[in-house]
């Protein structure tokens, strides 16, 4: 099987890359792939713009699963390569087209050599946003075939090509993303005391959520909470009836998350009592951990070491969200961060991944997971 096909796959996903449920041809370009695969040990099912196919194993004790996800990000690519998005606005900035790739030439070596367990290929929309794993996790498409084990990964910048770093429990952290909507009264900016300003404590509420991470935390744990975006008002010389924050929050433990929201929301009350203004928070996905069993992380250290010496790294916990998480808790499994060596890093419209990092990959799973 020649591995190099998998990059130009690749920069045809990176050509057409869309957003959360919205993975229509991405969709239809992978089934038009996985026809061409014509074994009859091969099944195929489809759950709203996802994919799952099983490949029946020929002398099966147990279910593999991998999964990987679909969708992209809304980024104006300025990669400037000739492979660049043409879709305006959106792009592959954390590296989906990549793992799809991969993905395919997993699948690909084993509908050409039956492997001895069951495997399921879990190709999952919405990792980005909403959030495609806990409606996936329940259907009952991935039910029928629900693995006893599931792998995944995810590519690295930071790490150089020919590099896998894992690490046994927590790999990333609890994520929540963060919409508050502050309205008060608006009015002409000459008479500020006739107005109640909500660009003024909106602002002002940005500084006092850091309080919380800096004296309700521990110390010894981890968490943050950032505001990536305020909009308010309309114009300049008029005081803004609305304002909006947008952000996210990271923990590392679950309890932290819980107590960040409940201090959250104190503190609107009391924004709310002292400058007579409403405060909303409106919905947003919230990711669990990704905590890597312990048993199946250090068997694939092992088999890192026997095989592909050298490759092995030891990751460090990071405040990154997925929502692989979300499989984790219920199978037993790992993610692991995959080297691609790019000078620009996960969400940046710059974002150019070493592609060798495809058939490196597809060589060291195929290997694994026929184990």
């Amino acid at each position: 099987m020649d591995l190099n096909r998998f990059i130009q796959i690749r920069r045809e996903l990176h050509q057409i890359p869309e957003v959360g449920f919205e993975e229509v041809k991405t969709q239809r370009y992978l089934l038009d792939y996985i026809d061409t695969l014509t074994c009859e040990f091969l099944e195929v099912e489809t759950w709203k713009t996802g994919i799952l196919v099983k490949l029946t194993g020929f002398a099966p004790q147990k279910t593999i699963g991998y999964r990987t996800d679909m969708d992209a990000l809304q980024v104006t690519e300025e990669t400037g390569l000739p492979f660049a998005s043409n879709h305006p606005g959106k792009m592959h900035a954390c590296g989906h087209d990549l793992h799809m790739s991969i993905a395919l030439g997993l699948l690909t070596y084993f509908a050409e050599h039956q492997p001895k367990n069951h495997l399921v290929f879990v190709f999952q929309p919405a990792e980005e946003g909403p959030g495609g794993a806990k409606p996936i996790l329940v259907s009952d498409e991935f039910n029928s075939w629900k693995p006893d084990v599931i792998y995944a990964l995810h590519i690295a910048p930071e790490y150089p090509v020919g590099k896998i770093a894992i690490k046994e429990g927590l790999l990333f952290a609890n994520t929540a993303e963060l919409f508050i909507e502050f309205t008060g009264k608006g009015g002409h900016a000459a008479f500020p005391h006739l107005a109640n300003d909500m660009v003024v404590h909106a602002s002002s509420f940005v500084g006092q959520m850091q309080t919380i991470i800096s004296r309700s935390i521990d110390p010894m744990d981890s968490a943050v909470i950032t505001i990536g975006k305020i909009t308010g008002g309309e114009v300049q010389n008029v005081i803004a009836e609305k304002a909006y924050l947008d952000g996210t929050i990271r923990t590392a433990k679950k309890e932290t998350m819980q107590l960040i929201w409940k201090k959250l929301r104190q503190l609107a009350r009391g924004y709310e009592e002292a400058f007579e203004c409403q405060i909303r928070f409106i919905s947003g996905s919230d990711y669990c951990q990704v905590y890597n069993d312990q048993e199946e992380t250090k068997r694939f250290v092992q088999f890192l070491e026997a095989e592909f010496p050298g490759s092995y790294l030891q990751a460090k916990a990071a405040m990154t969200g997925e929502d692989f998480g979300y499989f984790l808790e219920e199978i037993p499994g790992f993610m692991f961060w995959l080297g691609v060596n790019s000078e620009y890093g996960l969400h940046h419209a710059k974002l150019n991944p070493q592609e060798e990092a495809i058939p490196f990959a597809i060589d060291v799973l195929s290997k694994f997971l026929a184990k």
